[in-house]
């Protein structure tokens, strides 16, 4: 009996392991999604203001038959975009903070996480007040257009930073 568990036990953390690298592979933008909204934010140089076009070019096209749809499969729509603009928040922070001195790094951190607490309040809040399944669609939404908001805020200084 001790060794079945033990290869049963075996077999499982296996299984685990191999799945591991599936599950974080999601976690990355698709090369097509990520086009899309790099091409709008390129089109929309020397305004950037109209980038906020850009918003929802994933997520919209995806959910178009959004009535038809499953709040998850809505959802999913909606994750395909943030994971894009978590990207270009991610890279277009840390190529800013390269442009910083330690004073100017330090305060973007903080401002950063002041960001973060921020979104994610307000977004949530979504569930306080609609309390109900509809309000995950638009958490989610809430969560995908602010962190694109941040993204292009961000954006907007680097381009400053570099003479763009």
């Amino acid at each position: 009996m001790g060794y079945a568990l033990i290869r049963t036990a075996a077999i499982l953390t296996l299984l685990g392991l191999l799945a591991a690298p599936a599950f974080a592979q999601t976690d990355k933008p698709s090369v097509r999604d990520s086009a899309k909204i790099q091409d709008c934010i390129k089109t929309r140089t020397g305004h950037h203001w109209n980038w906020e076009n850009c918003l929802g070019v994933v997520s919209n096209f995806c959910a178009k038959d959004e009535g038809s749809m499953t709040s998850r499969q809505v959802m999913d729509c909606i994750k395909r975009e943030q994971l894009v603009w978590d990207d270009i928040l991610n890279e277009t922070f840390r190529r800013l903070r390269e442009k910083l001195n330690d004073a100017q790094q330090t305060k973007l951190r903080e401002m950063q996480r002041a960001w973060i607490m921020s979104r994610d309040k307000s977004c949530d809040f979504l569930m306080d007040y609609f309390d109900g399944t509809m309000a995950n669609p638009m958490i989610a939404e809430c969560v995908t257009r602010e962190t694109g908001r941040r993204a292009l805020y961000l954006l907007g200084f680097l381009n400053d930073a570099e003479g763009k």
